[in-house]
């Protein structure tokens, strides 16, 4: 029986956090299927027709929730490596009168683990706690093995204390700080390791990169020159709030996806472009997944409701209804420069995805990530496992789907970075409330600082269909003045 024959659909179980979980950190390696479930807290393992399932005990006692929220994977030789957190054991507070729910954070441990694929065997290589009743240690979000120096690089950004950069022995389990810069994930380019650099907080905003140098292990620091991201926008419009959501290499250059589109860095020249993409100033973005290289490309998908909140808490209510508001289906996206593919439309979020043969096996959930006083004694969402066709993904034209812009969230900022590629009819309606002018800006993923083609349609009082097959690539828009009152659909067929 092949691994991904085994999957299926699990719906909600004990597992106190806020909303929902995942599938989280896919990793397909000599037989096995690996993956964490949460926030059920369970790594599991299957190889043929065996499902191990390994709940976190060498941490602490039970009830166990969390596990892995970032995809913290990688494999060498006959092991896998995987990271993440759990709570060891969890601890449900209840609710509050006014429907509001926490958990305490005490027992939140950072993890490392090792599987012996040979041994079938699961050994605690690292745990950590700051025993706090609202905070945490950093979390372990990736795990990327240096093949020069045989150890782990592990990256800690979510969190309230010892976050950065650390390298790990892999055999002893212990670490060293490499850096005090806060990142989420990292890539391996030449004999580089690069991390970025991101500010703590809820919205972690990227801002640069740092290199470690495998051979003479010197760490250099790279911020961008422009933080608004607009003096290398190919469009010329800046981003807001950049959240770092996962990172990749191909072609010598840095990929690193984030709230508003995909930043990259030429090592060679040093230069840097930012590439606007699925920007709707909302929640929607790369968040909590991952980007595979597949046919010397990149693959990524770019997620609808990978954060939200109930109970108002500390985050302002206009930043709340960015959070909530479903903008469009989350979508994979497949990049090979200068053009970007979508493959595949699904719901609310993809969290990780994996490679055997010619199947893809995704990871998907119905919930977001919720706030602080939205905790629950389960998982509240229903997560599955999918299996298709690569190959038939690949060569299928792409799917039909519908974006729903929200008028007042983009007034009269940049927005879109919709991929037109396989397109016969995609078109952008709007229904305005005054006359005014649209621009609109064609590009591709160029890996150049190039300018964008632009262009200037008149809109009327009214509704206004912009037929965009004349367009080619990836287009982008700006209206000429703000209508909040607007009603925006971007509708490819």
């Amino acid at each position: 029986m092949k691994p991904f024959e085994r999957l299926h659909v699990y719906p909600p179980r004990y597992g106190p956090e806020w909303g929902s979980g995942g599938v989280f950190g896919l990793k397909y390696h000599r037989g096995v299927l690996y993956y964490t479930l949460a926030f059920e807290a369970e790594a599991h393992f299957i190889r043929d027709d065996v499902d191990h399932v390994y709940r976190f005990e060498q941490v602490g006692p039970a009830p166990h929730s969390g596990g892995d929220t970032y995809s913290a994977v990688d494999a060498v030789d006959e092991y896998i490596y995987f990271g993440g957190w759990v709570h060891a054991p969890a601890v449900y507070k209840g609710k509050n009168p006014d429907g509001s729910a926490t958990i305490d954070f005490k027992n939140k441990y950072s993890h490392v683990h090792e599987y012996d694929v040979n041994e079938d065997r699961v050994r605690l290589l690292w745990k950590e706690s700051i025993h706090r009743d609202k905070e945490w240690a950093g979390e372990i979000s990736n795990i990327l093995y240096d093949p020069v120096n045989d150890q782990l690089l592990l990256s800690r950004l979510d969190g309230h204390a010892n976050l950065g950069v650390y390298s790990m022995d892999r055999r002893s389990g212990s670490i060293k700080k490499l850096s005090d810069v806060p990142s989420l994930k990292s890539t391996l380019i030449h004999d580089l390791a690069c991390f970025e650099m991101s500010r703590a907080g809820i919205f972690p905003a990227v801002y640069g990169l740092q290199f470690l140098d495998l051979v003479n292990k010197k760490l250099e620091m790279v911020k961008v020159p422009d933080e608004t991201f607009s003096t290398f926008s190919l469009d010329g419009g800046p981003v807001e709030m950049p959240t770092i959501g996962t990172m990749a290499s191909a072609y010598l250059r840095v990929f690193t996806f984030l709230r508003g589109g995909l930043l990259t860095y030429d090592v060679v020249e040093r230069t840097w472009t930012f590439i606007r993409l699925f920007d709707f100033l909302s929640g929607y973005g790369p968040f909590r997944t991952v980007a595979l290289n597949l046919g010397g490309g990149v693959l990524v998908a770019f997620n609808a409701f990978t954060h939200g909140v109930w109970h108002l808490s500390s985050i302002p209510k206009e930043m709340v209804r960015r959070l909530n508001f479903i903008v469009g289906p989350s979508v994979l996206l497949y990049i090979t420069p200068p053009t970007a593919r979508i493959l595949l439309a699904l719901g609310a979020r993809i969290t990780s995805f994996e490679r055997i043969g010619d199947t893809l096996v995704l990871g998907t959930s119905t919930v977001a990530n919720l706030g602080g006083l939205d905790a629950t004694p389960i998982d509240s969402g229903y997560r599955e496992l999918l299996a298709v066709s690569l190959s038939r993904l690949l060569s299928s034209p792409p799917p039909s789907l519908e974006f729903l812009v929200p008028a007042d969230f983009i007034l009269d900022k940049h927005f879109g970075g919709i991929p037109l590629l396989g397109y016969r009819d995609p078109r952008l309606i709007i229904r305005t409330s005054k006359d005014m002018k649209l621009e609109i800006y064609e590009y591709g993923v160029f890996l150049e600082p190039l300018e964008a083609y632009k262009d200037v349609v008149s809109l009327r009082k009214g509704r206004n269909i912009i037929e965009l097959s004349g367009y080619q690539g990836i287009v982008s828009f700006r209206l000429s003045e703000p209508d909040p009152k607007a009603i925006i659909r971007i509708r490819l067929q």
